[in-house]
């Protein structure tokens, strides 16, 4: 990413987050610190961050219940949670339902620093995706209903003589059809 990379911070330990947050202005990234994941939650402006920093317990939502929330409300945020107390099994939930990664307290510094140039990375990845998606479903609204057939009968393998046949248009009608289709 071109731009300098937004990092949520959230951990009830406010020396956790002071630490946290010098290191990641010091590496070059902009911060945002939030004490509880309802603190995060209430920010509005979620869509600019790059990666989330989520402790896993803290009074109020716990870290899972405040990554269930950013999904039903559909922010991609790639996440690295941290904890004091974890086990395997929230490890495995947590990476199963789409962590970058799961770092105990005290975590080591080089595995923080490659995490979240992972989550980083993968956050470019995922808009771009979703970038994409967003441009093909524009091209999809622009088509007409006749080349959303033409489309659909091409999804199925058929040729341009196969899809005028079908729709008793002339070959030349399917390949223009085609055409705008592709564009």
């Amino acid at each position: 990413m071109n731009e300098v990379s937004t990092i949520a911070v959230v951990d009830d330990d406010g020396a956790v987050r002071a630490s946290l947050t010098g290191l990641l202005e010091t590496l070059g990234y902009r911060v945002r610190a939030y004490a509880s994941g309802q603190e995060l939650l209430a920010d509005r402006d979620l869509q600019s961050l790059h990666c989330l920093l989520l402790d896993m317990h803290m009074p109020g939502l716990s870290g899972t219940e405040t990554r269930n929330r950013l999904d039903e409300w559909g922010i991609v945020l790639p996440t690295v949670y941290l904890t004091a107390h974890g086990d395997i099994p929230m490890a495995v939930e947590a990476m199963r339902r789409g962590a970058i990664d799961f770092l105990q307290k005290p975590y080591q510094l080089t595995a923080l620093i490659e995490a979240i140039r992972r989550a980083v990375r993968s956050c470019g990845a995922q808009r771009d995706s979703l970038a994409r998606r967003a441009e093909r479903a524009q091209k999809l609204a622009r088509l007409s209903p006749r080349e959303k057939e033409v489309l659909a009968l091409l999804a199925q393998g058929l040729g341009n003589k196969a899809v005028a046949n079908a729709l008793g248009i002339a070959v030349k009608t399917a390949e223009d059809h085609r055409a705008a289709v592709q564009r």
